[in-house]
């Protein structure tokens, strides 16, 4: 059985901000203080940690940043934990496109960045497997179809 793609928790968004991905050595002081800075103009910001790296996801404060490399998907949510195969069925049609992912999911939701040149081209892989969207993506040019 498939997601059932029209349920409002499943509508995506397309974040209105251009994002950047950066791999950093180290949760600092300095990184903490220019974060917590930036938090105003945040509307979505991840730190993860694992043994091996740091990894920062957050939004660029305009298009010129040299860092503004990605767009940010976010699926509405809250989602139920029992509601599986999300992310996969979000990705494959990406996968499928050939468009590039990077992933992070929080309690209640997924966001999922594309590069920001892929990004009509990703409007139209998810449309094209039953994905609905706000009207956040009106302002996009859809190819022909």
């Amino acid at each position: 059985m498939g997601l059932p793609y029209d349920h409002p928790c499943l509508r995506l968004s397309l974040l209105p901000a251009p994002f950047f991905v950066r791999k950093v050595q180290a949760v600092t002081p300095d990184l903490l203080l220019k974060l917590s800075s930036d938090s105003e103009s945040q509307e979505v910001f991840s730190i993860t940690r694992t043994p091996e790296e740091v990894s920062v996801v957050g939004q660029c404060a305009s298009d010129g940043d040299p860092e503004a490399k990605w767009r940010c998907f976010k699926i509405a949510g809250p989602m139920e934990f029992e509601l599986t195969g999300v992310v996969c069925a979000f990705t494959t049609p990406l996968k499928d496109a050939g468009i590039p992912v990077f992933a992070v999911s929080t309690w209640n939701t997924d966001y999922v960045l594309v590069p920001k040149e892929k990004v009509s081209d990703a409007v139209e892989a998810l449309e094209g497997h039953g994905w609905l969207f706000d009207d956040s993506v009106s302002h996009l040019h859809r190819k022909q179809r």
